[in-house]
């Protein structure tokens, strides 16, 4: 498709959940005229979510995708442009941006902002989505509350593991840490935390074959120990999977700075990249905290800087 043939806006954010569409809600009240272009799951993570109790301001809670509808309302009602659609191809080589929609439309933009979050590593079993917002999680912070005084279990060797598991020792009623090798991958601070908590339990070379529950909620595993060649069943409410994230940001990576992981890198405190007017926020750029406060604080962030950039430059007509 010919340049002269694309479509031209001032904003473009890609992806939605709670930092796209702050972003969205930003810099639509700053008239910036964004339009924002969903991604493959429309709201982000937390549609795949039911009850969201540590977000301020829903003192009963909210479920998940009821929070994401209101998201998108808002943002929508404040005049932020919202399409469904998924960003395919990008060419950050010359200003204004060049990206490619669904395969097929050009759109070019004096300045983007990049919220395309990031999706858990799972562990691949069939019952582990049947159970998945059922018992089986992937984020302790957000859903260890839902198991007090309740018997879990989680999976993982790493610091966001034993940090997870610690988290969780501080809720219920006993954490079984299961653990795929015969050792740790964590740290050895972790690992004496881990120790010191009498409530985990540590099982090594354990692998999930199973979730197992009624078809409503989880009941327990089955596991397959790799050295005794035993299976096994752990009876627990509450399945943890902390086996790391993978942030959804390939179509970047030859434009844009990123770390080890394939987070964005940002500059200071800013939501600012390596490229002048592209700016990333939410889970695509913080592989430490991933909570949908501070995702949207980082969409509101990237908003401003978005703003002072444009009010700089002036973008293009």
């Amino acid at each position: 498709m010919k340049t002269e043939e694309a479509e031209h806006v001032k904003c473009l954010i890609i992806g939605s959940g709670p930092a796209g569409y702050t972003a969205a809600i930003y810099t639509a009240r700053a008239d910036l005229k964004p339009v924002l272009y969903t991604g493959f799951l429309i709201g982000g993570q937390l549609t795949k979510t039911t009850g969201v109790d540590n977000y301020p301001g829903y003192p009963d809670g909210i479920m998940g995708p009821q929070m994401m509808e209101n998201f998108h309302k808002q943002a929508e009602r404040m005049g932020a442009d919202l399409r469904a659609g998924y960003v395919s191809k990008v060419d950050f080589s010359v200003r204004p941006y060049r990206i490619i929609v669904n395969e097929e439309k050009t759109v070019t933009a004096d300045a983007v902002i990049i919220s395309t979050g990031a999706a858990p590593k799972w562990l691949g079993l069939e019952s582990e989505v049947k159970y998945a917002g059922c018992g089986v999680s992937a984020c302790a912070t957000c859903d260890g509350f839902f198991f007090k005084g309740e018997d879990v279990a989680i999976v993982g060797a790493g610091d966001t593991a034993a940090e997870e598991a610690i988290h969780l020792a501080g809720l219920s009623k006993k954490v079984y840490m299961l653990v795929r090798k015969s050792e740790f991958k964590a740290s050895k601070a972790m690992i004496h935390r881990i120790q010191s908590t009498p409530n985990i339990e540590v099982m090594f070379n354990v692998e999930v074959k199973e979730i197992i529950g009624n078809g409503v909620s989880v009941q327990g595993a089955r596991l397959f120990n790799s050295v005794t060649k035993e299976e096994s069943m752990l009876v627990v409410t509450g399945f943890f999977v902390a086996i790391g994230h993978h942030p959804n940001t390939e179509i970047f990576k030859d434009w844009i700075n990123m770390d080890e992981g394939g987070y964005i890198s940002t500059i200071g405190r800013s939501t600012k990249t390596n490229l002048e007017g592209i700016f990333c926020c939410g889970d695509a750029q913080d592989a430490t905290y991933r909570q949908a406060v501070t995702a949207a604080g980082s969409g509101c962030m990237a908003a401003l800087d978005c703003e002072r950039y444009l009010a700089g430059t002036g973008g293009s007509d």
